[in-house]
């Protein structure tokens, strides 16, 4: 067996890799790459389980979330197969172990009497971009799918907006630079149509007499404005409202939130928000409390004849 070393054997993965999957999706592979594994794997010509687990522990100790060392694995595992395949690395088995999570946190959702006082302010002060947070609140979309958006993917006479792209800075490793680039969106559930709401098609409709159906939304110009820039904007925002300050992420989420208070079924919700599975949307957002338990064992019960 040739003896490569991990660095040389992700190169050649990269490289096969790279025609394989999309830009954004190679770009995030390789921004792991640089700069967790290749400097505690790089020269290694085998990843023994010990030194793996003792990865995981030290990143999630220098403040690492967990999802973030799990994506990691999966680019390792990845690479390590790899090598295995072209008999330049020893197959390997590893049980990784990762500490148990004391509090897990709660979802940013922004109160209802914060979500009001928001959005009457985007009415009663119109710009593109207050509007691209008022779209948001009315449709969960994603800060990159927002960013995204051209006139052309509203239509008021179907009443939808297509959702069939995102922006998103990506890393380009070659130059060792960023580029803005417009791509599909994350998953193929993410396309997606999303209903316009009465309250939405008021704000719209005058607007679309003259939108000029190339430019994006957001800028009513022909070039989109980028995630990162957006998220500084509304956040300036949230602080001159005096509303206590949520990720622009926490919009899907009071969108979904919203949802399911208004006891719209979990699979539309779901198909609403473009994720992959229900699962994902029951595990986010679905947490009944004690008073929705007791209803369901008292329907159950009575179901079995003993009420």
């Amino acid at each position: 067996m040739e003896k490569t070393n991990f660095q040389q054997i992700a190169q050649l993965w990269r490289q096969e890799k790279s025609e394989l999957v999309k830009r954004s999706t190679m770009s995030a592979y390789s921004l792991i790459l640089e700069n967790h594994l290749l400097p505690s794997f790089g020269r290694m010509m085998h990843l023994p389980e010990k030194s793996v687990q003792a990865f995981v522990l030290q990143k999630i100790k220098s403040g690492l979330s967990p999802k973030s060392v799990k994506d990691a694995l999966f680019v390792l595992k990845m690479v390590a197969r790899y090598g295995e395949k072209k008999g330049m690395m020893p197959h390997q088995e590893w049980n990784i172990r990762f500490p148990t999570e004391q509090n897990a946190k709660a979802l940013p959702v922004m109160p209802l009497e914060h979500q009001k006082k928001l959005m009457r302010h985007l009415l009663n002060h119109f710009t593109f971009r207050n509007l691209g947070i008022f779209i948001c609140l009315h449709t969960g979309m994603r800060i990159g799918e927002i960013c995204a958006m051209q006139w052309q993917d509203i239509d008021l006479g179907r009443g939808v907006i297509t959702v069939r792209k995102t922006v998103e800075r990506i890393y380009i490793v070659e130059r060792k630079h960023t580029e803005l680039i417009v791509s599909t969106p994350k998953t193929p559930t993410s396309n997606r149509d999303i209903p316009i709401s009465k309250e939405l098609r008021r704000v719209l409709a005058p607007l679309m007499n003259f939108a000029n159906p190339d430019f994006y939304v957001l800028t009513n110009k022909a070039m989109p404005t980028e995630p990162r820039t957006y998220r500084a904007y509304y956040k300036k925002l949230l602080e001159s409202l005096q509303i206590p300050f949520i990720r622009f992420h926490g919009l899907r989420h009071s969108f979904a939130t919203r949802c399911i208070e208004s006891k719209c079924d979990y699979k539309t919700v779901s198909v609403l928000l473009g994720h992959a599975d229900i699962a994902t949307t029951l595990n986010l957002y679905v947490h009944p409390d004690m008073e929705q338990k007791q209803r369901c064992i008292d329907r159950m019960s009575k179901s079995l004849g003993y009420l």
